[in-house]
């Protein structure tokens, strides 16, 4: 979710497709003028265990298969450049991807920002981005960790690596002056931390729940020293060169979605109690294409 500057090259990720039953005679008959390909395929990069992540979102999906009346595919992908790739590909029609992951997926595959996660008021959802030392650290600062070993999360991640990494720059710190290790995921960095690995750990506020609810993340022995401003939660996105009478389809299923049907997704992503869905467009992630710029991130970063 050794040090880099670089992001993994998207040939390098494969994915591991789940499929779901399709969901009676008038899905499986659906021609591909109303469901494109006749399966629409759902990506979700692996932001938590996909073992975790696999049963939630089989929820959502079978739900939106009823909404949306086509089969409906879960493609749970390598890491979040493989699910750019996959779109630009046109192997996927909707994905999840992070805010960050949305920026490269908008400029390289034309995803389009359908629906997010609100809360029970209808309220978009955020999260924020942390780094976390241990509570007699004499970490005190960002740029105490000159020096120092820190986890992200995972290179492309918005806020297991982008935002992180802001924050050093941010704090008159290069990549090169801190020993950054890329763990693998949100999950491997906290435990990173904990099994005391490494001096510091990004763990977003989402991992930070799911942890506590778990049991594995006892917050009274560490300290955070860096929270980001609010990051707007997950855009649901549709691929851009869909026919447009499908696009506003999906995006009409996906906010007839009912609080029960993305409440385990939810959890995931701390929102708990859910409301439906809420609509989001180009302009709800400004801040992050801001982001990419002031990093000089570019398509060939991801």
């Amino acid at each position: 979710m050794s040090s880099r500057s670089r992001f993994v090259a998207l040939g390098a990720a494969a994915l591991l497709t789940l499929s779901l039953t399709a969901c009676g005679s008038d899905s499986e008959s659906a021609d591909a003028a109303t469901c494109p390909g006749g399966t629409i395929r759902f990506g979700v990069e692996p932001y938590e265990d996909p073992a975790k992540l696999t049963p939630a979102y089989q929820v959502l999906a079978r739900a939106l298969q009823t909404t949306l009346d086509c089969p409906v595919e879960l493609k749970v992908v390598d890491d979040y450049s493989a699910e750019v790739l996959a779109m630009r590909n046109d192997q996927l029609e909707i994905a999840q991807f992070g805010p960050l992951g949305y920026v490269f997926a908008s400029q390289q595959a034309g995803a389009e920002p359908m629906v997010s996660f609100a809360d029970a008021n209808g309220e978009l959802t955020t999260y924020t981005a942390g780094i976390w030392v241990p509570k007699d650290s004499p970490i005190r600062t960002v740029a105490d960790l000159r020096g120092r070993s820190l986890a992200l999360g995972g290179v492309g991640s918005t806020s297991g690596d982008a935002l992180p990494r802001y924050a050093l720059r941010e704090a008159g710190l290069k990549d090169s002056d801190v020993k950054i290790d890329y763990a693998g995921g949100h999950p491997e960095a906290l435990l990173a931390l904990t099994n005391g690995k490494v001096e510091a750990a990004q763990i977003n506020s989402q991992q930070l729940a799911t942890a506590k609810a778990e049991g594995s993340f006892d917050e009274s022995e560490f300290r955070q020293v860096w929270r980001s401003e609010p990051i707007p939660n997950d855009p649901i996105t549709v691929r851009g060169n869909l026919d447009p009478a499908f696009k506003e389809r999906v995006r009409k299923a996906l906010l007839e979605l009912s609080p029960a049907d993305v409440a385990k997704v939810g959890a995931f992503l701390d929102v708990d109690p859910p409301g439906p869905l809420a609509r989001v467009d180009e302009q709800t992630y400004q801040p992050l294409f801001e982001l990419a710029s002031t990093l000089g991130l570019s398509e060939g970063d991801v």
